[in-house]
């Protein structure tokens, strides 16, 4: 049990699968083309109000109208009604109040940290994914509305990066129409798009939501033509005094570095209310899927492998570094035990000498000791020689008149 259960914030995920769901998988179960099929990911992701809840009940509820029911994850833990039943609920996972409080948190804090604690048991969400992938041919996921996460935050790369590797991914970016009709909102939208596009490196669709309230024709129109996005600039982009604002210089000069950037883009209209551009949508998801098998799954396998190899290569450069240290340790321990050097003394080849080297040590140490005793017998010699010359005193047991014998057998006439 982690911390997090113990502490009442996070259960194991849960997959909950509806009836038309499981009426789907068993009519998969006969058809052996069903079985080898690979569903799509549609990643929903958009900005707080731009309409993403209700866009995903529009398309829960059209997939089903086709018989094709899809398979949906809710990541937004802070969602308080969901007109839609999901598979796989971050509610049921993560308490969000208890993030809150536990981390004394705000809202938007609340919600980031929720979804980061979320995507430590992601792998078993992927997992119930893929057992539903044969049976299903798209797999919705709503987000929340912080954005941040997909831009900067390690979880929008870990759930980004954990399904593109599994299945074909296709990134979603709802637009809110009506509040994009000025320049400046419109190109903050596709700042933030271009943003998420490079971040995640999966195909893109714009999806301008809301299109019974404001038709998406002008952003149409401001992608392709830099001539009618700078009128709109002129137009509303001037200050009381008439003059041409800084921003307005500033988002003229970001249209024309994103030029690129609209040319390989796909874009839709879609009402989430009436059900309008349905068609089109699924359409360019279609198109996106193709791009994913074509373009990006070589590039994803591509960088897989070089992570694979850039791993390798380091768990090699320290296992030999590991080797090394070793080798050093044993030699340091070997010259301190054996002053010969790495090697053994009967080991080397020049073991001889070192036998010959003791025979003449030998010699000399007894031509020595010969020397000195000797020296120390010449020495005994001159004192007993001394000893034999000294005078015996009158009377001390000598006679007078009679030879004296000394103890080396010479006698001479004692002095009068």
């Amino acid at each position: 049990m982690t911390d997090f259960e113990h502490h009442g914030i996070m259960a194991e995920p849960s997959s909950t699968d509806a009836g038309p769901s499981a009426s789907s998988s068993q009519n998969a179960s006969t058809s052996t083309d069903q079985a080898e099929k690979t569903p799509v990911v549609i990643l929903c992701i958009g900005m707080a109000g731009s309409g993403k809840t209700t866009l995903m009940q529009r398309l829960n509820s059209h997939l089903h109208s086709r018989n094709t029911p899809p398979y949906i994850l809710n990541l937004d833990p802070a969602v308080s009604h969901m007109p839609y039943s999901a598979n796989i609920d971050i509610r049921d996972t993560v308490d969000y109040k208890e993030v809150m409080k536990q981390y004394n948190l705000g809202p938007n804090g609340g919600i980031l940290t929720a979804l980061n604690l979320f995507t430590t048991k992601f792998d078993q969400v992927l997992a119930f994914v893929e057992k539903r992938a044969a049976s299903v041919d798209y797999v919705l996921v709503d987000t929340p509305g912080q954005i941040e996460i997909f831009t900067w935050s390690a979880s929008g790369s870990i759930i980004t990066d954990a399904i593109a590797s599994s299945l074909p991914t296709v990134v979603a970016y709802i637009i809110d129409t009506p509040r994009t009709t000025a320049p400046a909102t419109f190109m903050s939208n596709m700042l933030y798009a271009c943003s998420i596009l490079y971040k995640t490196r999966l195909p893109f669709i714009l999806v301008f939501n809301k299109i019974d309230v404001e038709p998406h024709d002008f952003a149409i129109e401001w992608m392709h033509d830099f001539q009618a996005y700078q009128a709109a600039l002129d137009e509303k982009g001037r200050d009381e005094q008439g003059e041409m604002a800084y921003t307005s210089s500033l988002m003229s000069s970001m249209s024309l570095v994103l030029d690129e950037f609209y040319n390989n883009l796909r874009a839709v209209g879609v009402s989430a209310m009436t059900g309008e551009g349905m068609k089109d949508f699924f359409s360019a998801v279609e198109e996106a899927k193709k791009e994913y098998e074509t373009d990006y799954k070589p590039e994803l396998a591509r960088l897989a492998e070089e992570r694979k190899a850039k791993a390798e290569e380091e768990k090699k450069n320290q296992l030999e570094k590991v080797m090394r240290d070793m080798t050093m340790s044993e030699g340091a321990a070997s010259r301190r035990k054996n002053p010969f050097g790495p090697h053994p003394r009967n080991e080397r080849e020049d073991r001889y000498l070192d036998d010959e080297g003791d025979d003449i040590d030998s010699e000399e140490e007894r031509e020595i000791q010969r020397q000195m005793e000797e020296e120390e017998e010449m020495e005994h010699a001159e004192d007993l020689d001394a000893g034999d010359m000294a005078e015996p005193e009158p009377g001390a047991g000598g006679v007078a008149g009679v030879q004296s014998q000394s103890r080396t057998g010479m006698s001479w006439p004692t002095p009068r």
